[in-house]
Formats: structure tokens, C-alpha cells, sequence
């Protein structure tokens, strides 16, 4: 309660200005209350003009990313708005005090006023550190957004429980205690959050997924760059520049691909096969492999290989017969040229595994693979590189006595009806 030597000091002053002379009459309660306003709105300005300021200043000063960003939120203008409820609050209920009702009405929504306004401050602190996380990389491996938010939602629900507390006078824990009654109401209201929520710590924990990973998920058409992980959701930026907002709980129960581990290998993998027509696979003639040695990356290969075919076939007491001697085919001089070729080849990471291998034959020929990975991951190089080697393939094939195999086709029957 306001001094009542206060009180009447000013009743004094009134009296003598010929007005009411009763220390706890409208007048002077008036007067008090205008008074608190003052301070209150002086304290704000003092706080917010010279402090708060003088704050900004010196953080917009420094290279720090933590004061840009506190700036940016506002956190310490929310903390000077503060200052002037909590002196309302400590002043205007006394100075009513002859007013109980009213005294206690006002008390309690200032109060509640308080509280408002201390968890926006918070909130726009989390925001503040969201934003200093994401800067700091700290987001990389960890979704902060989803706690961010499951942190405001929490005190969302305590900041109501509260408010109702101090409207009621009732302890919170009586509210909280009857909050039991309505969990399956509350749990099926914010299924999503709750498992979003969970799957949120998995994604993390098992670090499944983080920022700018690039995901695929063909359930939800999803195929593109990880741009935001909040509570509920997973923001994916396609590439066709649509977004996919995918649920967090759904890259748990449902398969999805992460490429960031072939981007953090720095190689991309090709994996093509060339369909060769098997009847243009044969044994070589010495002429054809004396023609061959003039290419330089197949020299020392035909070399090796045609002394060790000489001596296995002079060692040969039976009939020289083509099924009795070892000859060199021209599918096996090809895939000799390919992995000589992609062994030297810039483009190709000489670390990582490469082969040229035989799949098994098919309708459509005898698929010869090329397994190999590029010396980077960018998508553009990568194909521009898969392009330029299946190019040289198609095109070196002749040399080596093979055909690609092509389906008969429209122009094929056109030639057959002419005898082209």
C-alpha cells in the first residue's frame, strides 16, 4: 500500500489549491496514477533511447553474427518494453488499494501482461539463436529449428496455464494436474507435432538427413536440395525450382535416398552400359593386331598379350586347331582400350574403383558396363564427362570390329522394301 504520510502530503498540496483534501480520494489517486505512468514511460525511454541503442551500436560495430542477429529480432527492444510493465505493476495496485476489486483486477492483468511479454521476449531470443546457429553451421548436423519450436510451443502451453493461474489465484499446479484428463485430446490434436517431434531427434541422432543435403523421395515426388528441418515438416527445394514440404515423420517411416554422401566423396559415379551386337564378336586376325599398335595406350597391352598367347601355343603338341590355341578377340582387345583409356582419363578419380565388365547377354546384346566415378560431383561437369566417354566409345567401336546393337527400326524396313 502506498505511505500514508504520502498520501497526505498531497492531499496538502490539494487542499491548498482548494480541492478534495481526502488522501485516498479520486484526485489524488489520480495524480499518483499519471505519476507511474510517467515513470514508467521515462524508465522506457531511457532504456530504450540510451541503453538499447547504445547497445546496437556497438553490436552493429563488430563482425560478431550473434549481435547482428539479436538486433535483427529485437530481442533487446522487447526487454526495454519490460521495464515499464514491471514498474505499472509494482505501482498502480497500491496506489488503488481503497479499490479492491479494481486493485486486484488491474494487479492480475498486469501480471499476465508481464508474462506476455517476458516469453515474446523469449521467443525472439530462440529466433535469435536459431539464426546464429544456422550462421555458425551448427544446423548442419542438427535440426536447432525443430527444438526452437518444440521450446515455444512448451512455453506457449505454460504462459496459458499461468495467465489462468493468476486470473484465478489458484496455484498452476491445480491446472496442470487436470491437464491429465485432456492428453489423448492433446495427443491426437498434435499428432503431427508430437511425431514430428520424434522423428525430428532420429533424423538427427542417426544423422539421416541435415541441411542442403540432396535427398530423393518418389513418394512424395521429392527430388532436390534439403532447405529447412522444422518440428512438423522437411522443406526440399526441387530441382525444377518447385519445394516439397514432406512430413518429418514420413523420412522415417518411408525409404528415401541421401546423394550427400557421394557429394562429400568428391566422385560421381557412372554406371552405362553399351549394348554390343554379339554377332560382331570374334577372334582377331595378326593383321588387325599389328593395325592396333599403332594406338599408343593399347601398345604395351598387345605386346604382353601376344607373347603370352606365342608361348601357350608353341607349347601346343596337338592339332593346330582354332579350339585348341589361344587367340585374342576383338570384344577382349575393346575392353583392354576402356580400361587403359579411363585409367588415364582427367576426368575420372584415379582413388576410386573402375572397371569395365560384361553383363550378362540379353536380348539386346552383350551389355559391356562402364563402372568408374568423376573427380567431381558437380552435375553438369558429370554429364558433360559421360557424354564425352560414351561418345569416344560409339565412336572408336568400328576399329575394334564391334557394332552397337539397335532394334530394327522404321528406316530398316524402308531400306529392306528398296534393297538398300
Amino acid at each position: 500500500m502506498l505511505d500514508h504520510s504520502v498520501r497526505e502530503y498531497v492531499a496538502e498540496k490539494l487542499a491548498a489549491m482548494g480541492l478534495n483534501t481526502d488522501p485516498y480520494g479520486n484526485e489524488p489517486t489520480l495524480i499518483f496514477i499519471v505519476a507511474a505512468i510517467g515513470v514508467a514511460l521515462i524508465s522506457y525511454l531511457i532504456v530504450h533511447r540510451v541503453i538499447v541503442r547504445s547497445v546496437n551500436i556497438v553490436l552493429s560495430r563488430t563482425n560478431e553474427t550473434w549481435g547482428s542477429n539479436l538486433a535483427k529480432h529485437e530481442v533487446l527492444e522487447k526487454v526495454a518494453l519490460l521495464v515499464p510493465l514491471m514498474i505499472l505493476e509494482l505501482l498502480v495496485p497500491p496506489i488503488i488499494s481503497q479499490h479492491p476489486l479494481v486493485a486486484t483486477v488491474t494487479d492480475r492483468i498486469l501480471s499476465v501482461m508481464v508474462l506476455v511479454m517476458f516469453i515474446w521476449t523469449i521467443f525472439a531470443l530462440l529466433d535469435a539463436l536459431n539464426d546464429i546457429a544456422n550462421a555458425k553451421g551448427m544446423t548442419r548436423r542438427m535440426p536447432i529449428k525443430s527444438f526452437v519450436q518444440l521450446i515455444k510451443l512448451f512455453l506457449f502451453f505454460v504462459g496459458i496455464v499461468v495467465s489462468i493461474s493468476i486470473f484465478a489465484d489458484e496455484s498452476p499446479i491445480i491446472f496442470l494436474s487436470g491437464l491429465g484428463v485432456a492428453t489423448g485430446l492433446v495427443m491426437l490434436v498434435f499428432k503431427d507435432t508430437i511425431l514430428g517431434f520424434v522423428a525430428g531427434i532420429q533424423l538427427s541422432a542417426n544423422r539421416m538427413v541435415s541441411l542442403n543435403d540432396w535427398i530423393e523421395m518418389d513418394d512424395f515426388g521429392a527430388s532436390g536440395s534439403v532447405e529447412e528441418i522444422s518440428l512438423t515438416t522437411v522443406k526440399v527445394r526441387n530441382f525444377d525450382n518447385t519445394v516439397s514440404m514432406l512430413p518429418a515423420y514420413a523420412l522415417v517411416q518411408n525409404a528415401f535416398i541421401n546423394w550427400q554422401g557421394m557429394s562429400d566423396s568428391g566422385g560421381r559415379r557412372i554406371m552405362r552400359a553399351i549394348n554390343i551386337d554379339q554377332t560382331s564378336i570374334r577372334f582377331m586376325e595378326d593383321a588387325e593386331i599389328e593395325s592396333l599398335k599403332e594406338i599408343r595406350i593399347l601398345r604395351e597391352y598387345l605386346f604382353e598379350r601376344t607373347k603370352e598367347i606365342s608361348e601357350f601355343n608353341e607349347n601346343i603338341d596337338d592339332i593346330p586347331h582354332v579350339a585348341n590355341t589361344r587367340h585374342m578377340t576383338n570384344i577382349g582387345v575393346f575392353r583392354a582400350y576402356l580400361t587403359t583409356y579411363l585409367r588415364s582419363h582427367k576426368d575420372i578419380h584415379p582413388y576410386m574403383l573402375f572397371m569395365v565388365r560384361q553383363l550378362a547377354p540379353t536380348a539386346e546384346g552383350l551389355p559391356l558396363q562402364i563402372y568408374a566415378f568423376t573427380n567431381s560431383t558437380d552435375w553438369v561437369f558429370y554429364e558433360g564427362v559421360q557424354a564425352d566417354i560414351f561418345d569416344h566409345i560409339y565412336s572408336i567401336m568400328p576399329i575394334f570390329g564391334l557394332r552397337p546393337f539397335q532394334a530394327f527400326g522404321g528406316s530398316d524396313a524402308s531400306k529392306i522394301g528398296t534393297g538398300g
